[in-house]
């Protein structure tokens, strides 16, 4: 199992760099990889803030990623997080907390992350 950074995500999804974004796709369409939520957090934030890729593309982009056979993230919980990423009015990480809560109990003083939680 190879684990990869937000960088070889962002040059296979970006291809601001030729070289490096066919290393990334050869690795991400022919490895078995595996993407911590840490790393969906990076990317997220980069592809966001410092490419100005709207929350819907990101989320697009990297559901149809993971849905790869060969690529594995944590506890199968990472699209439904995506998808609640781009429904509601918050961040990655608290998208993955509201998911988490479908199952587990999440304690917040956030309130965005509340109402997240309360409307699932």
């Amino acid at each position: 199992m190879i684990r990869i950074d937000a960088n070889y995500i962002i040059r296979y999804l970006v291809n601001d760099n030729e070289k490096m974004a066919e290393i990334a796709e050869e690795t991400l369409m022919n490895e078995q990889v595996f993407i911590a939520h840490e790393v969906l957090a990076e990317v997220i934030y980069v592809l966001g803030g410092v490419y100005e890729v709207p929350k819907k593309d990101i989320s697009v982009k990297l559901i149809l990623l993971l849905s790869q056979k060969n690529i594995q993230s944590v506890e199968g919980i990472t699209i439904e997080a995506l998808n609640i990423f781009v429904e509601k009015n918050i961040d990655f990480v608290d998208a993955l907390l509201c998911a988490y809560s479908k199952n587990d109990e999440v304690r917040t003083f956030d309130k965005k992350l509340l109402k997240c939680i309360n409307n699932r």
